[in-house]
């Protein structure tokens, strides 16, 4: 039911953005059968994905990644080209301990409207995560979830995966609405399979510390396992484009 919800929301989105005249925007059973975006999977196994984006922050971010070695927890941290270059030693640290890194642009523009523009921001992050790992990111996710043919078409001439998220596990913890309501709202709907957004900066990020370390404390009890996008991708029952 969940999904089939969320299913009708994003049917409904119609057109968005501006490529000169207008950048369509399809449906998502037209971009998820490319294989090229993904939201979340199928999956019988007790497996989740939870998602980092924005960071990373000199605070927030290890106490993040304390939180995840405690449980045992591997995640995916869509990163800020300018805050990766700022703070080049957690995005090393990420990759140390296990955590994917993905691209979410140099400067989080919202809504952008030249493919010019969305290429030179990949570009820049991924050269920055890049000097930093040893490693080009192959996953994108949009500012603010903005999807579009524009932004899809650039992503994969540049041989990105597009990654959202489950809409029905986006915690909004950017709106620090309580660490018992972020709890609350992604063990609600919990499933095998969910892609969970959390936030690791743009502002005070504690509630979503203590409400991540409550989160898993639960699922750990239910036997769920955490893992990376990719990993996701590679144990799940939904095909998707080939990650080289």
């Amino acid at each position: 039911m969940k999904r089939f919800l969320a299913l009708i929301i994003v049917m409904g989105f119609g057109v968005v953005g501006l490529h000169h005249a207008a950048a369509e925007q399809s449906s998502r059973p037209v971009y998820e059968k490319t294989g090229n975006v993904i939201w979340d999977r199928e999956t019988d196994e007790k497996m989740i994905a939870l998602t980092f984006d924005d960071g990373p922050d000199p605070q927030y971010t290890p106490e993040i990644l304390e939180v995840l070695a405690k449980h045992n927890a591997k995640a995916t941290f869509f990163v800020l080209g300018m805050h990766a270059k700022q703070f080049p030693n957690i995005v090393h640290r990420q990759m140390l301990e296990g955590h994917e890194i993905g691209n979410h642009t140099y400067h989080h523009i919202y809504s952008i409207k030249s493919k010019k523009k969305l290429q030179a921001e990949l570009d820049a992050t991924a050269d920055v995560i890049e000097q930093i790992t040893k490693r080009r990111p192959q996953l994108y996710r949009p500012v603010g979830g903005d999807y579009n043919d524009l932004i899809i078409d650039t992503a994969v001439e540049n041989d990105y995966l597009v990654v959202l998220w489950s809409w029905h596990q986006d915690t909004h913890d950017w709106k620090n609405p309580g660490v018992d309501k972020i709890v609350d709202h992604v063990l609600s709907g919990i499933g095998p399979g969910d892609v969970i957004l959390f936030h690791d900066s743009g502002g005070d990020r504690s509630q979503t510390v203590d409400a991540l370390d409550k989160i898993l404390t639960e699922l750990d009890k239910e036997g769920y396992e955490y893992v990376t996008m990719s990993q996701l991708l590679a144990r799940s029952e939904t095909p998707s484009r080939i990650m080289k």
